[in-house]
């Protein structure tokens, strides 16, 4: 089964409600119809009534059955006020609350946190920071979990050859706990896509082979992912080769069960992973889906401005899946 067919099997026709921001935007209109038709997902639209139905008309897109929430006429108003100041802890007046929350992505946001959704999926046209921002303020990490993080599902060929990369979007210079952490939450998002998460802590060195603070961190990080999570396979640090090409493994690494067999390739930091994934996806042919946002106690995913519509179909349709995770 492909990958998509797979996911698609575990969300259809489980009115799993996902929130919509940008609901003017036409490339998230145009996903959002083809999601409601399939039975996929219950496609919130968030905005303005007359200015979502303008922009759905323009597309030919028939709005009658879907569910529309303007922040300036929603029935829960009071009490969604009320749980986000008592969520900030006293860090906005109830006056600020009903500023920030006519915003649409905090006002997502807060449908998921309260319940009414189960996931969010914005950035077609807000940047990274206006997407992730609300919902590290609202939703927060899961217990044992102290960042966010982002992963790439790299995918190729009809053989859906498929591996994940992280962090590849969020945290510039993780420390080592830090680092330990994103490397338990991207195995547990690789089961998600049926993937047998063996997590490479990718590195310039493999197993001492180089001596520098970059490598103790990613060493130290390997030893603290394996305490946190004994039952996955977690191995470092390691060179790409070594983690990827069984032949150099056997040099490098024998006695690893994960070298020349990594399916989950952990960046030491933004930089490397951000470079990383576009090699991949420009020399190497692969498809690059996300940035799968992790460690949230509720999915919220970020698109990116470039999107089309695709991207906003594939994208929902994790964010639903991993809503059955929580």
């Amino acid at each position: 089964m492909e990958l998509f067919d797979s996911l698609k099997f575990k969300i259809i026709r489980r009115n799993i409600q996902v929130a919509f921001p940008e609901a003017t935007d036409a490339r998230i209109l145009g996903a959002a119809s083809r999601l409601k038709a399939e039975e996929l997902i219950e496609p919130i639209l968030i905005g303005n009534m007359a200015e979502i139905e303008k922009a759905a008309s323009a597309r030919g897109i028939a709005l009658s059955n879907f569910t529309i929430i303007d922040p300036d006429h929603f029935d829960r108003w009071d009490e969604m006020v009320e749980a986000f100041v008592e969520r900030r802890k006293g860090k906005v007046s109830k006056e600020d609350a009903e500023k920030i929350l006519k915003d649409e992505n905090y006002f997502g946001t807060m449908l998921t946190y309260m319940g009414i959704t189960d996931g969010m999926v914005s950035g077609a046209i807000h940047s990274t920071g206006d997407t992730v921002r609300p919902a590290l303020q609202i939703i927060k990490t899961k217990p044992g979990v102290s960042r966010t993080s982002g992963a790439f599902l790299m995918v190729r060929g009809r053989d859906q050859e498929k591996y994940l990369f992280s962090d590849c979007a969020i945290n510039v210079n993780p420390n080592a706990q830090e680092l330990a952490e994103i490397a338990v939450e991207s195995a547990k998002t690789a089961e998600l896509f049926d993937i047998e998460p063996k997590v490479a802590m990718m590195s310039f060195s493999t197993k001492g082979s180089a001596k520098a603070p970059e490598v103790e961190k990613v060493a130290e990080a390997t030893k603290i992912a394996q305490e946190l999570a004994p039952d996955y396979l977690i191995d470092g640090e390691l060179q790409f080769d070594a983690a990827y090409i069984p032949g150099v493994a056997q040099l490098k690494a024998p006695d690893s069960k994960v070298a020349g067999q990594a399916t989950v390739f952990v960046f030491p930091e933004l930089q490397s992973g951000n470079i990383g994934y576009k090699i991949a996806q420009r020399f190497g042919g692969f498809e690059a889906i996300g940035p799968i946002l992790q460690g949230l106690n509720k999915p919220v995913s970020d698109l990116s401005r470039g999107c089309n519509e695709e991207d906003v179909y594939k994208l929902s349709i994790i964010t639903a899946a991993q809503s059955l995770m929580n």
